[in-house]
């Protein structure tokens, strides 16, 4: 898979299940590239959100809940997240 098309999957399974004002999906892999665990077609991926409902959660809460919307693409392309709640 592609990072854009990673990108847009993200996007739309999170606004589908969470109410998101705002979302901005950034791609941080070259952070990766040189580490040992680094793994060829899996993405950093920097969320940052601006959802009310998140932020009516306490951090653990909301954390859950986007990793349960993501699991799939977790398992098989993103390697790690950093999360950002407005």
């Amino acid at each position: 898979m592609n990072i854009n098309d990673l990108i847009a999957i993200v996007k739309k399974k999170l606004s589908n299940e969470i109410v998101i004002e705002k979302i901005e999906v950034q791609d941080k892999s070259f952070l990766h590239k040189k580490h040992s665990g680094h793994q060829e077609g899996k993405f950093h991926l920097k969320l940052i959100i601006n959802s009310q409902e998140l932020k009516n959660l306490n951090r653990i809460e909301s954390n859950k809940k986007i990793y349960k919307v993501l699991n799939e693409e977790i398992k098989k392309y993103i390697h790690s997240f950093q999360i950002l709640i407005r």
